[in-house]
């Protein structure tokens, strides 16, 4: 099926337009950009640069996909943006391109949905069924892994990491990095538990959260429980423990990569308010 372009779009030579596209008025589509297949760009879409949009993404008023980094030191670079199938971008959304410092790409899975006046800055790795609520901002070169969840109004700063499963509440400020299967929020964002209302929405069993329950009481309870152990100590013991578990092995691989950012840790508790998980 041949793409159904308005007439008042403007699509540059040299844009590549897969079947059934549908570009409605006053987009425009720069002349290096690649939209897969069922791509829906409501009206007033910009997608620039070298971007690859995949298919049956649907792109909504006033978005802006692909134009340069906002990062002043790296102005002149001209990176690249991959965005996976089946993504939702709302209104308002701003997603910048990859620079030379970063590798030159921004990328992002599948199945991602960025609500309105969201921002990905440049060489940002988004994993499959990322979702960032209102006026998300993150920062230069975040990772963020699949299913994770970030609430309105958040900021991430630059090189934060955020893990699978993890949640980040809304009109946070996260400085540093959430575990897998983590709950964070407020400002600073502290690490509040588990994610066990998105663990059970994705089919996690009693059993599965239990052992992940375990180790992350090994890792972050009180030290009147785990004694004098840093938390590196902390790392190997629960991977002794429960290493065999995939899940939390995902937990220790996460702990153990190298990060230019710290932990998003609990926040200190005095024993009448009980723990925290």
């Amino acid at each position: 099926m041949a793409a159904s372009i308005h007439p008042l779009a403007v699509v540059e030579p040299g844009a590549r337009l897969g079947a059934g596209v549908a570009i409605g008025p006053f987009c425009h589509v720069g002349g290096e950009v690649d939209l897969g297949e069922g791509v829906h760009l409501v009206s007033h879409v910009v997608v620039a640069g070298r971007t690859r949009l995949g298919a049956r993404a649907r792109v909504f008023p006033f978005a802006v996909v692909g134009s340069p980094t906002q990062d002043l030191k790296s102005a002149q670079d001209e990176g690249t943006l991959m965005i996976g199938d089946d993504c939702v971008i709302r209104e308002g959304v701003t997603v910048n391109a990859g620079t030379r410092a970063g590798g030159g790409e921004t990328r992002i899975g599948a199945r991602c949905a960025f609500l309105a006046y969201s921002h990905v800055a440049h060489d940002c790795r988004l994993g499959n069924d990322v979702v960032l609520s209102n006026n998300v901002l993150l920062g230069g070169h975040v990772e963020i892994g699949d299913h994770a969840m970030i609430g309105g109004g958040t900021a991430v700063h630059q090189h934060a990491r955020i893990g699978a499963h993890a949640f980040v509440g809304g009109l946070s400020g996260l400085e540093g990095d959430l575990i897998p299967f983590g709950l964070a929020g407020g400002n600073r964002a502290h690490l509040f538990g588990l994610n066990l209302v998105g663990l059970r929405r994705h089919g996690y069993s009693p059993e599965r959260i239990a052992r992940l329950r375990a180790a992350y009481r090994l890792l972050f309870a009180r030290e009147a429980e785990t004694g004098d152990l840093v938390l590196a100590e902390r790392v190997e013991a629960a991977a002794n423990a429960y290493g065999e578990d995939a899940d939390v092995a995902t937990l220790i691989d996460f702990l153990r990569a190298p990060s230019q950012r710290p932990l998003c840790a609990p926040r200190p508790r005095s024993p009448a308010e009980g723990e925290v998980d």
